[in-house]
């Protein structure tokens, strides 16, 4: 999306019109644009928004994982996927709905692989 004031607000105003709840958001500039990253209760309404709001939008396959607020449970579910050779490439917070508990989505080449790694190592006590 552009890069401009207001433009976020725009277009998480037309998902919230159309009664779509983030999850989680990540944005970031480049080169005159806004790389946002949206994590939704509804991607088909969510794409219909962004339609709308003439943005380009691509789907993505995330994994998340929920974890206790405390410090060094992102270092160590990073590690165990580091440990499983999955590399990555983006990761952002977000909260679960309802009981503010804190989320991590992380953007990995192989979200299948990753996903049980995460689910056991949220499962594992520190």
């Amino acid at each position: 999306m552009d890069d401009t004031p207001g433009t976020l607000g725009k277009v998480c105003r037309a998902l919230a019109d159309r009664n779509v709840n983030i999850f989680g958001l990540h944005s970031f500039p480049i080169g005159g644009k806004a790389v946002t990253r949206f994590v939704v209760d509804n991607p088909t309404a969510a794409k219909t928004a962004f339609d709308s709001e003439r943005v380009t939008c691509a789907e993505a396959e995330v994994v998340q994982v929920k974890l206790p607020h405390r410090p060094g449970e992102i270092a160590r579910v990073a590690t165990r996927l580091g440990e499983s050779k999955i590399n990555i490439n983006y990761a952002y917070c977000g909260l679960e709905p309802g009981t503010n508990t804190p989320l991590i989505f992380f953007g990995v080449a192989d979200a299948g692989q990753a996903g049980p790694i995460l689910d056991q190592a949220a499962a594992a006590k520190p």
